[in-house]
């Protein structure tokens, strides 16, 4: 919002960011009612599943229990026709300790390989590559 510019949300309720933005509002409007309704819940960083390179959509994508790497790619919109899936990795850590594991998106997508669908942790981080040319 221009008149209010950014605020940090994080730990706030939806009512406590309502009462933030009504307060600074309050220098330009008289008696601002706001109301905050969250669209979605991103979670904590460790909770969290981040999908970047050659996904359609990069984002992060909040952890649910039992969530595996086709619930990401699903919530991520697939692949794009540059992405080397079968080259894409996982990062994991366990007790500190980043660990890598190499993923077959392209069996999973394209060809139906639901042995290639792997189990997701919070924080884990899908990494997609651009094919070579």
């Amino acid at each position: 919002m221009p008149l209010v510019q950014d605020i940090v949300a994080i730990g706030d309720t939806p009512a406590a960011l309502a009462r933030e933005i009504e307060k600074r509002l309050a220098k330009y409007i008289t008696d601002p009612n706001v109301t905050v309704i969250p669209i979605r819940f991103a979670g904590p960083f460790s909770y969290q599943i981040r999908v970047v390179g050659e996904a359609a959509t990069p984002r992060a994508v909040p952890y649910r229990e039992n969530m595996t790497i086709l619930d990401a790619m699903i919530e991520s919109g697939g692949l794009t026709r540059y992405a080397a899936g079968n080259r894409a990795t996982l990062v994991r850590t366990v007790n500190g300790a980043q660990t890598s594991y190499q993923v077959f998106l392209d069996s999973l997508i394209k060809q139906g390989d639901i042995g290639a669908n792997v189990a997701l942790a919070p924080g884990d981080i899908i990494i997609i590559p651009q094919t070579y040319f």
